[in-house]
């Protein structure tokens, strides 16, 4: 299993995005993680943000579809589309395969 960690600008972008991703199969559920604070290097300046974030459950062989999909989605010329290895108990795996066929 994966996790797929995704900036967004505020909750209704992450929902919309999330969403799109749930409804194609590309990710068995996510997380919406609201008033994250952001600083960050941009444009040669240190810029504060308020962001949320989405991080949804998937499968490895899904995410260059995800990254796609988010590249569309998004309103960031630069979205953050992460991917991080989780090893998940053997019952919330079958699960995961389950709801992504």
């Amino acid at each position: 299993m994966i996790l797929v960690f995704i900036t967004c600008k505020n909750k209704k972008e992450a929902e919309k995005i999330g969403l799109v991703l749930l409804k194609k199969r590309l990710a068995a559920c996510f997380l919406i993680v609201p008033d994250a604070s952001s600083f960050y290097w941009w444009l040669g300046k240190i810029k504060k943000t308020n962001e949320t974030i989405l991080l949804l459950k998937t499968l490895p062989q899904k995410f260059s579809k995800i990254e796609q999909e988010v590249k569309k989605l998004h309103s960031y010329k630069v979205p953050i589309v992460a991917r991080i290895s989780a090893k998940v108990n053997k019952e919330y795996l079958k699960w995961l395969k389950t709801e992504l066929k």
